[in-house]
């Protein structure tokens, strides 16, 4: 089995911060500090481009294992990655309707820009992912 190569790094997160699109900066310390105060944990940087915060440890039925930041973000050169936990739950589905101008795939909601979402949809969708990769991961 390969080994996850998406793990957590000696990199500055404001040195990666730094050297992103400049159009991203700005979103990407405010993002930091909504998932610093959300999670409880400090920015750590998880692979070459992946802004976490805190960890756990997965193990899936088919034997695959590792560790994942709890929740994430990714500057990228063309819109943002967010990285919460999709429960596909109804509230939760709700929530991403209103969360303003994304496109979502299985693992990510991605965003152009900060002012194009909701902070408070924002801050309940994080909640919402944090709780339940705690009641699935511990």
């Amino acid at each position: 089995m390969s080994e996850n190569k998406t793990k957590p790094t000696e990199e500055k997160v404001e040195a990666f911060i730094r050297k992103a699109d400049p159009k991203k900066i700005d979103d990407s310390f405010k993002l930091i500090e909504i998932m610093e105060r959300l999670s409880g944990e400090k920015a750590t940087m998880w692979g070459p481009s992946i802004v976490g915060f805190g960890s756990y440890h997965y193990k899936y039925a088919t034997g695959r294992e590792g560790d994942a930041c709890r929740i994430g973000f990714s500057p990228r050169k063309d819109k943002f990655s967010l990285y919460i936990l999709s429960c596909d739950s109804a509230a939760q589905n709700e929530l991403l309707k209103k969360l303003g101008k994304i496109k979502t795939s299985v693992a990510c909601i991605y965003f152009k820009k900060l002012e194009d979402l909701d902070l408070k949809v924002l801050e309940k969708l994080i909640k919402i992912s944090l709780k339940e990769t705690k009641a699935m991961w511990g």
